[in-house]
């Protein structure tokens, strides 16, 4: 979250991925930051230690949402 807002501070395209157990403490965080509508995607949790099939089937099921949001679209 903390980088996303950082990015979108400077105007730069940004896109936090945020796992549905710390979904709310994004929430919390974007909040705080002053920044509550910081675009941020939604991400099954867990992420890390999946595997690296788990991680490439869930790249490319969110590849075009990713691309899409950061150009704007």
């Amino acid at each position: 979250m903390r980088d996303g807002i950082a990015l979108a501070r400077r105007g730069r395209p940004a896109l936090a991925f945020v796992t549905s157990e710390f979904w709310a403490q994004g929430n919390f965080v974007a909040q705080a930051s002053g920044m509550p509508d910081v675009p941020r995607l939604e991400l099954p949790h867990p992420v890390a230690g999946s595997g690296v099939a788990a991680m490439q089937a869930l790249a490319l099921r969110i590849r075009d949402e990713v691309l899409a949001r950061l150009a704007g679209t």
